[in-house]
């Protein structure tokens, strides 16, 4: 499978491209800043972005809005535009856990979940909207657990569709569960999590 992903040089992203590439598959990285075998491009860069999606069977986006103070509007117009062009290749955002629904609410509603989080939280939920309001659009949305970290790689997770399957997940099983929905798919047109 070739498989191209946003946000390479992430947290999320890198372990993806691992596992992707101990897996056989033939994976492309991109970010903003490039380097070390990752090509230089911008979410933004609609027309770049539909080649890149021409070119794989599917293209994971793990993008997070500025974390600096700056506005978070770039990132959801990126998307806007991403989800308009409605390219016929596999989608696979990675949209935090924010929205997850615990209780009567979401995790972001919280009242433990510390303040400075909470602006990428709602711009990440909108993220997901978008893709569940999308029409034409091959697309899995993936949450973590509400705590991710790099770890270790078991290779064991549980998930679940829309709230919690659990408190953590390593990076890495995270990345195991992203390229197992990929491979035999379960989730398609809606969001899943994964936990260790």
């Amino acid at each position: 499978m070739k498989i191209a992903v946003y946000g390479a040089t992430g947290m999320i992203g890198r372990e993806i491209i691992a596992e992707a590439t101990g897996r056989g598959h033939d994976v492309s990285g991109y970010s903003r800043s490039g380097g070390d075998g990752v090509a230089v491009a911008d979410l933004g860069d609609t027309a770049t972005f539909q080649q890149v999606a021409d070119a794989h069977d599917a293209v994971v986006i793990s993008l997070s809005p500025d974390r600096t103070g700056g506005p978070h509007e770039p990132l959801l117009e990126a998307y806007d535009r991403v989800i308009a062009a409605r390219p016929g290749t596999r989608l696979i955002p990675v949209v935090g856990a924010g929205s997850l629904e615990v209780g009567d609410g979401l995790l972001l509603d919280d009242p433990q979940v510390p303040e400075l989080y909470r602006p990428e939280m709602l711009t990440m939920r909108e993220v997901l909207e978008k893709f569940r309001a999308s029409e034409g659009l091959d697309w899995t949305a993936v949450s973590p657990a509400p705590q991710i970290a790099p770890g270790e790689r078991t290779g064991s997770y549980r998930t679940a569709a829309d709230t919690p399957a659990g408190e953590s997940i390593s990076t890495q099983d995270l990345a195991v569960a992203v390229l197992d929905e990929l491979e035999n798919p379960q989730f398609r047109g809606r969001r899943f999590t994964a936990a260790n």
